[in-house]
């Protein structure tokens, strides 16, 4: 899909380019959502998928460490560094995270971190669908 995007000029929002919260690091098996917090029903929020889903938290919390910042601008700053027209627009309540949001276009990430991002992501195999299946089909894919 990305080369047919490239090639035809056309622009990439992400959806949810924080995985509802998950890749901030903020979120972990023992989490709990407050009763109406649709992650509730979402397959991939399950404590067994969130436990299973971790290790692509734990590298970027790594190169977070690293660079004295946070998981979720590490997340932002790898979908910022893959093409210019690709545009992630993370939603959020707080003040407090859309400075954290927007404080990763000025993090630069090495060719290392992007290698090392992309090897703990291609050996493993996420857990749990992303939404329950009767809105799975609303989808399209």
């Amino acid at each position: 899909m990305v080369e047919t995007l490239e090639e035809l000029g056309i622009g990439f929002v992400p959806f949810s380019p924080l995985g509802k919260g998950f890749l901030t690091g903020t979120i972990d098996e023992k989490t709990t959502f407050v009763k109406s917090d649709f992650r509730n029903i979402v397959p991939r929020f399950t404590p067994e998928a969130r436990k299973a889903n971790q290790t692509i938290v734990d590298i970027l919390r790594t190169i977070a460490d690293k660079k004295r910042t946070t998981p979720a601008q590490i997340a932002l700053a790898w979908l910022l560094a893959q093409k210019p027209w690709i545009v992630p627009i993370p939603g959020t309540t707080k003040l407090a995270r859309l400075d954290e949001n927007i404080g990763a276009v000025t993090i630069k990430l090495t060719a290392d971190d992007l290698r090392q991002i992309e090897s703990a992501a291609s050996k493993i195999t996420i857990q749990g669908a992303r939404y329950p299946e009767q809105l799975e089909k609303r989808t399209g894919l």
